[in-house]
This record gives C-alpha cells, structure tokens and sequence, in this order.
C-alpha cells in the first residue's frame, strides 16, 4: 500500500515539474487584472439586482399594509 502512494507522491511530483506550463508572471498579472474586473463588475450587477428587488419589495408591502 505504501509503495503505491510513494509511485503517487514521486509521479505527481515529477508532472508539477517537468510537465505542467505554468504561466509568466505577467500572463498572471493579466489573468488577475481580468479576474478583478469581472469580479467588481458581477458584484455591481448582483447589487443592482438587489436593490431593484428590494424597491419593488418595499414598494408592495407599503400598497398592501
């Protein structure tokens, strides 16, 4: 059991090495720009959303109370 984790461990450790591409620090600078930004955006959305709801809400409690 032990040597089938130890062939895990050594293999996956090898693939981390010398296969995977990883990206240039400035490919991941973009990505994290990007991510940012669409991240503020859908958060400005989801708020909108919120705040649409919320006036009708409150706008249909007040008619009906």
């Amino acid at each position: 059991m032990f040597s089938s984790v130890k062939t895990y461990i050594k293999e996956s450790f090898d693939e981390l090495v010398h296969k995977v591409s990883w990206p240039t620090w400035n490919e991941l600078q973009g990505s994290a720009i990007v991510v940012s930004i669409a991240s503020l955006i859908i958060a400005m959305v989801v708020w909108g959303m919120d705040s649409v709801f919320g006036f009708v809400l409150r706008a249909f409690y007040k008619l009906v109370f």
